[in-house]
């Protein structure tokens, strides 16, 4: 049984329900009809009717893809389950068949023992989008009462407890109060799972909770505004405009919803038209929609590639936590998760001298040759990697053979993909099932290979029919097997160029940078034009050492003081967030920057505990960290979650330099240092690089650098010993 199951059972969900009186209390009395409790539903949207996951979904549908090397609705079933809900409706169109299979001698079919949902039925539909597949569902009057409507490739981890009980006591109170939609707060920064090049805009009463608004934004749209209806602005005395909410599909609805669907035939998705067409139409139908906004756990839909890749760093980084490999979904999994971050199931093969990093998952029966390398990667069954192979942030599915020499960078690997040696698969790539690469070719960054055979259109003929395609040498080489998939046909929305490819990029479109609004509104047209900027660059000016220049002084003051003070008060840290990136946001600070100003209002706090409370540096350290947010902060603002090494090394740098001019810096350099590793907001790798590259300096080290981080060898020592440790421990097995 999952970790995931047991919560399950615990919450409600873990076994069939009991039928439900409708006596209420010892009296027999009944009790009014809408406080009667109710038999939850739920509504998966298995097919999404778009072309995103092109070309895997040819041949297998978006839901049964593997995500950390378990089918997508493997998730999205446990969530249901985790919430408690009885009866299950799954709408599929394409690949109706291999859905049906697969549920049918599933845990989660009615007919097998484990199962918590009393009915779980499949909907064929022939629907060409959500809306027909909504519409056809308020046409079989299959929903009684409140159901969830979600997607199948949900994951989340998120109890909808709360949600749900304040859903039920609104619509109790105001029957007009027909959804609510669960938002999940992502921060002002770019947050992985956060939608990229479309930025969905929510305008919201928080007053009542409820939703006044919505639009959705990209660069490709003439107009960089939000219409708002004025008689909004005169009728609510509060509005937020967000733009920092995470839409993870959850929807908690009344039947009312439906009847709103088959009233409007324009309704094709449910943001950009329904939520949208609802909202602006209130005056006519007066139907109320509401939100609510999680901080606290995890909801994400893989609705692209590029959200494919985001939730499977975030399941690696166990932020999904109990939805985690070692949870073993399904009957037949064996994963354990090991020291150093290592997560395999039994039967992996390991050469001596390969080595499998942090955040990498191994399936069972696969074998890693001699020199190889495989770093924050998932690898399914029976994959044979040769030696000498490089693969870093790649998603392999199972039976892929990866020949000697070869380099994978960042693609997705379908299925019994044979790939052979001294390949170079660059950055974006897409091979699809049964696909044969030769030896010594170079796949372009983005490429999409499949052998699927093509539909072709006959107008004179009712039957469809598939042709194969020759494979193209110039793609696969000689001997090799599969062409390239050309998806311009296959646009889903106006907006499909930012959802197309593994790796987000507009320079293919040419957008200008004039057409881009900006937060400052002050600057001459004549202002020479900026040179661009990357993730952690700035227009502010950087002195040659690497620190803020005097334009930036005043966000460093403003910053460190804010924090300083949610330290000194013990706040949560929620707040003083919302202040540090107003501060950066209205600065254009740096990454750089923001770094500097963290380690200072630490470092000072630190210093005041040693200094004025005779604290141990020890002790004054693990006080700073364990103020509440204070590790979730470092994590979003100072290293980043995706934790780059070199993001993490100017971190340290940043402290290093700080405490040259404290008293007893080399103490509590060594302190924090620990305490870093010890919340997990440095790792191994981190550290070890900084350290190593002060070692390169040798003589050219500044003589109060070296001196500031003498205490902190001891440490680093531990670390290697460590490391050193994992290493033979990985030979004897």
């Amino acid at each position: 049984m999952s970790h995931a199951q047991k919560s399950a059972k615990g919450a409600g969900g873990g076994g069939k329900p009991v039928p439900k009186s409708k006596k209420g209390g010892a009296s027999g009395q009944k009790k009014p009809e809408d406080e009667r409790e109710e038999t939850l539903q739920a509504v998966v949207l298995a097919d999404s009717f778009e072309t995103r996951f092109i070309p895997f979904t040819i041949e297998t549908p978006r839901c049964l893809l593997p995500l950390a090397n378990t089918p997508l609705i493997e998730y999205t079933l446990e969530f249901l389950a985790m919430s408690g809900v009885a009866d299950i409706y799954i709408y599929c169109g394409a690949h109706t068949t291999e859905v049906e299979t697969y549920l049918q001698t599933s845990k989660w079919h009615p007919s097998s023992p484990a199962s918590p949902f009393i009915s779980l039925e499949i909907v064929k539909t022939t629907a060409r989008s959500i809306g027909d597949a909504m519409r056809d569902l308020d046409s079989r009057d299959l929903i009684t009462g409140d159901f969830l409507l979600v997607h199948g490739d949900l994951v989340s981890n998120l109890p909808i407890d709360a949600a749900l009980a304040a859903h039920r006591a609104r619509r109790i109170a105001d029957k007009n109060a027909i959804m609510t939609m669960i938002l999940r707060a992502g921060g002002l920064g770019s947050h992985r799972t956060k939608s990229k090049g479309i930025e969905p805009v929510f305008v919201i009463d928080p007053t009542k909770n409820r939703c006044l608004h919505y639009e959705e934004m990209h660069p490709l749209q003439a107009n960089k505004y939000v219409n708002i209806d004025p008689e909004l602005l005169s009728t609510h005395n509060e509005m937020e405009i967000r733009t920092d909410l995470i839409d993870c599909g959850i929807d908690i609805c009344t039947p009312d919803v439906l009847a709103l669907w088959a009233e409007s035939f324009d309704y094709e998705v449910p943001r950009r038209h329904f939520l949208h067409g609802v909202l602006k139409d209130y005056e006519l139908n007066g139907k109320t929609i509401h939100t609510e906004i999680v901080e606290e756990h995890y909801a994400a839909r893989v609705f692209n590639l590029q959200s494919y890749e985001s939730v499977s760093k975030d399941v690696l980084g166990r932020w999904t936590y109990p939805l985690v490999p070692d949870s073993n979904l399904i009957a037949g999994q064996s994963y354990k998760f090991e020291r150093g971050g290592l997560c395999k199931e039994n039967g992996v093969i390991l050469a001596r001298t390969c080595k499998a990093g942090k955040r990498t998952v191994l399936g069972k029966d696969t074998s890693i040759g001699d020199g190889s390398v495989i770093s924050n990667s998932i690898i399914g069954r029976r994959c044979q990697i040769g030696k000498n192979v490089l693969i870093n942030d790649s998603y392999i599915w199972d039976d892929v053979a990866v020949g000697d020499g070869t380099t994978v960078n960042r693609a997705i690997i379908a299925n019994e993909v044979v790939i052979g040696k001294k390949c170079k698969l660059q950055p974006g790539s897409l091979i699809s099932y049964g696909v044969r690469i030769a030896d010594n070719k170079d796949i372009k960054s983005g490429s999409r290979i499949t052998r699927a055979k093509r539909k072709v259109d006959d107008y004179d003929s009712e039957d469809i029919s598939f042709e194969a395609v020759p494979s193209d040498p110039l793609i696969v080489g000689e001997g090799g097997e599969g062409y390239a998939y050309d998806n311009e046909e296959d646009s889903d929305d106006e907006a499909s160029a930012f959802h197309s490819n593994l790796i987000y990029s507009t320079a293919h479109l040419n957008i200008s940078s004039e057409s881009i609004s900006t937060l400052r509104s002050d600057i001459s047209a004549d202002t020479p034009t900026e040179t661009p900027r990357s993730r952690t660059s700035s227009f502010v000016s950087v002195s040659d050492d690497g620190e803020a220049g005097s334009s930036n002084e005043g966000f460093h003051k403003d910053a460190v003081a804010g924090l300083l003070d949610a330290l000194r008060k013990g706040e949560d840290f929620d707040g003083a967030k919302l202040e540090f990136m107003g501060l950066r946001l209205s600065n254009n600070a740096t990454d750089h920057q923001m770094r500097r100003a963290i380690v200072v209002a630490f470092t000072k706090y630190i210093s005041e505990l040693v200094e004025k409370e005779s604290l141990g540096a020890s002790e004054a350290a693990k006080k700073a960290f364990s103020a509440p947010g204070a590790v979730k902060f470092l994590n979003e603002q100072a290293v980043g979650l995706e934790k780059e090494e070199d993001d993490q090394v100017d971190f340290l740098i940043c402290l290093q330099k700080d405490l040259v001019h404290r008293n007893n810096g080399a103490v509590v350099l060594a302190a924090v240092c620990q305490q870093l590793y010890q919340v997990e907001v440095i790792e191994e790798e981190g550290f070890m690089k900084w350290w190593n590259d002060a070692e390169k300096l040798g003589d050219e080290e500044d003589g109060e650098m070296k001196n500031v981080r003498e205490r902190t060898q001891v440490f680093i020592d531990w670390l290697q010993e460590a490391e050193e440790d994992d290493s033979s421990e990985e030979e004897s097995d």
